[in-house]
């Protein structure tokens, strides 16, 4: 039997490493002949064995690399391996294609299932399109939070089925920060989704910002990546249209939204976060669809950066992992 294992900072330390949060750092001594170091991260999912994060620290430490942080899964009853390491390391020393080597080749040892390593500070940021409709806030609290460094991706467009006015808070930021609208109007026939695959081809992931359609099995399969969707409501219960109203209706005490990916099946993909807010019979339906919107915007925020992160990983048919 196996249990669910964590390295934890105590164990981090008997192993040589020390968990940290920095953006950078410096090797001891002369500050002027220290070269600084650069972050990575790696995720690694593959069948459970004995010696799997000997041989990841391994790897690090034999190019001069700093393990910060690891975090480790094994689920009962379940031969299979998760991880999530933090490091820092000399690019000099260590080169970005020999670190891809390097991982790969423990890739291979263990027959890994996913093996990704990045390095924020070298790689290029993911670039996503952000799909919305009517509702701007979730789609404004994205832009902004992209304006001001706090989500590490590149927007290359906003696609929205409904048309926005060229004088509209929206519309007068994506034009001072030259991010492409583009309005396709859809009816029940049509849902534009050969429009939108040309537009979103060189993405890395979708976010659907309030988007008020439901894409198709079939265009989720061309697509080929990760779709991200903020649901205004706490799965699996209120699925489907107007779940703050269902959830009012039913006298709930307790208000929710939840981050997933996107599936075939409507609002079923595999939950990334939950957020929570206490609601009571004071509330009305305006004051509670208020405080679930705040929820949304967070919630969706947070599943982007942690997709970022690599903090999400698969987990059996329809679950996650997260570091």
């Amino acid at each position: 039997m196996t249990f669910p294992r964590r390295v934890s900072s105590s164990f981090s330390q008997f192993l040589g490493f020390a968990k940290r949060s920095f953006n950078s750092c410096e090797l001891p001594g002369d500050p002027s002949s220290s070269p600084s170091l650069t972050y990575g991260i790696h995720v690694f999912h593959c069948p459970d064995a004995v010696g799997i994060v000997a041989k990841l620290s391994e790897c690090i430490a034999s190019r001069g690399g700093n393990i910060l942080g690891a975090d480790v899964f094994v689920p009962q009853k379940k031969n299979v391996f998760y991880s999530r390491s933090e490091f820092v390391f000399d690019p000099v020393k260590w080169p970005r294609k020999q670190m891809d080597e390097d991982f790969l080749k423990l890739s291979k040892m263990f027959s890994a299932i996913k093996s990704v390593v990045r390095v924020p500070a070298l790689d290029p940021k993911f670039k996503i399109a952000i799909l919305a409709s009517k509702q701007d806030h979730c789609l404004v609290d994205l832009l902004y939070g992209w304006q001001e460094g706090r989500l590490p991706v590149d927007i290359t467009c906003v696609i929205s089925n409904h048309h926005r006015g060229p004088n509209t808070h929206v519309m007068r930021f994506l034009e001072r920060d030259n991010i492409p609208y583009h309005y396709l109007q859809t009816t029940e026939e049509n849902k534009r989704e050969r429009e939108i695959l040309e537009l979103v081809l060189n993405t890395d992931f979708l976010v659907l910002a309030r988007y008020m359609q439901v894409l198709s099995g079939q265009f989720l399969r061309k697509y080929g990546k990760d779709v991200i969707n903020i649901h205004h409501g706490l799965l699996p219960s209120f699925k489907g249209g107007n779940p703050s109203k269902q959830a009012f209706d039913a006298g709930v005490k307790l208000i929710g939204a939840t981050s997933h990916f996107v599936t075939e099946e409507l609002d079923s993909g595999p939950i990334i976060e939950q957020m929570v807010e206490r609601v009571s019979h004071r509330d009305n339906l305006q004051s509670f669809v208020q405080k679930s919107e705040n929820l949304e915007k967070q919630c969706l925020a947070k599943a982007l950066r942690w997709h970022c992160d690599l903090r999400v990983l698969p987990y059996e048919d329809n679950r996650t992992v997260v570091f």
